[in-house]
């Protein structure tokens, strides 16, 4: 139906080129010239600008893409996938969310290996896409992370991204006796570390326009398994090195964290505080992340991890709660 006003259009313009398209004259002036000696008047549009004009009409009425055999598989898996992370979420619910990392890590890893990458931002920096009608799954994962960091901050680096799902699995399985803990002066330094490689990255790659330095910043080529012999060796660095200290790269040297990180300024719906959690170090010291100090919470370091959440409005461990009923029973006696 949308081609008709085009095709309408279209029509006119050829009718009105042919109008107003002057005849052709014979270069010599004489008497009388035969018919046969007059030269053809062309045509206002060959044939190859014709079959131009047709493909446009096709093209119009395509504009609405409609995936089809493996692309619809994609969009589906993946809309599913979203939807689980999506739920786990807003349930916090321990056992969705594992459920999505493992999910998160055999799919978008190891299947498809689709993660949003230092690559998509120096595209973002030259204005350059993909073709939508060809790219809906792509499409899909990069506006669901944009949409949600804005709503709740890092929840794509909490749960979805195949690495940093890796690794949380990891520090769950690691004994937690060989874990270290950075000093929180150092620590509170280290985690500027993946804002320095992310604006080394960018200034890199607009003077070279070589974006093929994301093979030594980010390790996600692991799951295509497409790495030189040194790249292994680094991964197995980093590896090694998270091991010890939980959440290494996604926490200190991460570009795209770093991205979202300043994006996540940009959070409508953040966790709340109480009064109490100014002096109270609970969820301080549960924070796998590094991202409470005292009552403030670090919104460009936090993933919605939804530990400190849960022991948020936990009543029988928070102090909010417990204070609260504490003094809900002091009145009861006071009345009687």
């Amino acid at each position: 139906m949308r081609a008709r006003p085009v095709k309408t259009v279209l029509m006119s313009a050829v009718l009105l080129g042919l109008l107003l398209a002057p005849p052709a004259f014979s270069q010599e002036i004489g008497p009388a010239v035969s018919e046969s000696s007059q030269e053809t008047v062309p045509p206002a549009f060959s044939l190859d600008e014709l079959d131009a004009l047709d493909a446009l009409i096709e093209e119009d009425t395509e504009a609405l893409p409609i995936p089809e055999g493996s692309d619809l598989t994609d969009l589906v898996v993946l809309s599913a996938f979203l939807s689980l992370a999506l739920l786990g979420f807003l349930k916090k619910s321990s056992e969705l969310k594992y459920a999505t990392m493992m999910a998160s890590v055999v799919y978008l890893g190891f299947m498809k290996s689709n993660l949003v990458s230092v690559v998509h931002i120096f595209g973002l920096m030259e204005w350059s896409f993909p073709l939508f009608r060809y790219n809906l799954s792509w499409y899909l994962l990069m506006i669901s992370t944009i949409v949600s960091t804005v709503f709740w901050g890092r929840l794509y680096c909490g749960r979805i991204c195949a690495f940093g799902a890796l690794t949380q699995i990891m520090d769950k399985v690691v004994p937690s006796r060989f874990r270290l803990e950075l000093p929180g002066r150092f620590e509170r330094h280290a985690i500027y570390g993946k804002y320095a490689l992310l604006v080394a990255a960018a200034g890199y790659f607009l003077l070279t326009r070589d974006n093929s330095i994301y093979r030594y910043i980010e390790p996600f080529w692991m799951f295509a398994r497409s790495g030189s012999a040194v790249m292994w060796i680094l991964l197995s660095l980093l590896l090694l090195t998270t091991v010890f200290i939980r959440n290494f790269y996604c926490r200190y040297l991460c570009p795209v964290g770093a991205a979202l990180g300043l994006l996540s300024n940009l959070t409508m719906f953040r966790i709340k505080r109480w009064s109490e959690c100014s002096t109270c170090k609970i969820c301080e010291k549960a924070c796998e992340w590094g991202a409470i100090d005292g009552p403030k919470v670090l919104a460009s370091e936090c993933v919605r991890c939804d530990d400190c959440e849960i022991l948020y409005s936990d009543k029988g461990k928070c102090p909010h709660w417990l204070i609260a009923l504490k003094n809900r029973a002091l009145g009861g006696k006071a009345r009687t």
